[in-house]
């Protein structure tokens, strides 16, 4: 929510006209500036990082328990820039049936001053616990549990594709902990590898403790998710499947920006429903990368974003995200996919 601090990297280093220097690996431990000064890694910046991290997530407090998450200001969680894409009139009937909904509710003497779901949220925070210094300075062990220690920098972290090998520090950090752990699974992941890892992570098969996060690519997840679908479930595991249809997909333009088409994102979202459709398996989630900012750095959508568009509001410093209008239709498409599976089931 507060940032990419942490960015994990293919290359120890990157060459710009001949000039070669060590990775920027996030502002959480070097500079994005192609300087020596840069990218020498700080120790300080972890603090700054800490610090932006809290301030945001008060900050989210602040508004979650103020009123801003109070379902009767729903019309209010549009933003200005939405009056141009297509999905925002199907967010204002969805709002507008909304209100219809808590009008009712109140003439039956249920208001948002008598239930708080109705005016408030909790939000829960994730990240890859990439840099492990950071990690293991917040973690604690729960006083009134002895040997249970809990990683406070986040309510669940997660182990990314290059840190997910037998042997791994990360592996052997986060079996220690007693958070909700996710695992990034890919093309090169096999069956006997993540059960392998599975028995490390999740030794007493705790139900909840593991969400294997899928990322693929919109042309690969049909062909490789059913493999690992079917050796979990001959298991008996039981997982928490969420599809992550970004970090598969990212294409470099023409113009050079790293962009995620739009379509390929919907793609392998609808491929990975139909996997678990077919298994008779459950999709419990979604991972999006994505901003309220009005940017253009995913192409394609209802607004036709195009490459030549991408820089106009190109700002993020690591990954391309959706904006809000891709963000919201990506919503209702999801919404809408779920429902026709829930008639399908109905009707079987």
């Amino acid at each position: 929510m507060a940032g990419q601090f942490a960015k994990p990297r293919s290359s120890d280093f990157e060459d710009i006209d001949g000039v070669s220097l060590p990775s920027y690996r996030g502002d959480i431990v070097n500079g994005i500036g192609f300087t020596e000064d840069d990218r020498i890694p700080d120790p300080q910046r972890m603090l700054r990082a800490y610090s932006q991290s809290a301030g945001t997530l008060n900050l989210l407090r602040g508004f979650s328990k103020g009123g801003w998450a109070n379902l009767e200001n729903v019309h209010s969680w549009t933003l200005e820039f939405m009056g141009q894409n297509p999905w925002a009139s199907k967010f204002k009937d969805l709002a507008a049936r909304i209100e219809d909904a808590l009008a009712f509710m109140k003439v039956c003497g249920i208001t948002s001053d008598s239930v708080a779901q109705l005016r408030t949220i909790d939000f829960y925070t994730s990240h890859e616990a990439l840099l492990l210094p950071y990690e293991q300075a917040l973690t604690r062990e729960d006083s009134r549990k002895p040997h249970n220690y809990v990683d406070t920098s986040a309510h669940m972290l997660w182990i990314g594709d290059r840190t997910r090998f037998d042997g791994s520090a990360h592996v052997e950090f986060l079996r220690g902990i007693i958070n909700p752990i996710g695992l990034k699974c890919g093309p090169s992941l096999e069956p006997d590898a993540l059960l392998r890892m599975l028995d490390v992570l999740d030794p007493d098969r705790e139900p909840g403790r593991i969400t294997l996060i899928t990322r693929y690519g919109y042309d690969k997840i049909e062909e490789h998710l059913p493999k690992l679908v079917r050796a979990v479930k001959a298991e008996g595991r039981q997982v928490v499947w969420s599809c992550d249809p970004m970090h598969g997909n990212v294409v470099k333009a023409s113009n050079g920006y790293k962009t995620r088409p739009f379509e390929r994102i919907l793609a392998e979202v609808r491929g990975f429903f139909a996997v678990h459709r077919a298994e008779g398996t459950h999709g419990g989630g979604i991972h999006i990368e994505m901003t309220g900012q009005d940017v253009t750095e995913c192409t394609g959508g209802g607004m036709d974003l195009s490459e030549s568009a991408l820089a106009e509001r190109y700002h993020t410093h690591c990954d391309p995200r959706l904006n809000a209008g891709q963000s919201l239709e990506l919503a209702f498409e999801l919404a809408d996919m779920l429902k026709m599976e829930m008639k399908d089931k109905a009707g079987a």
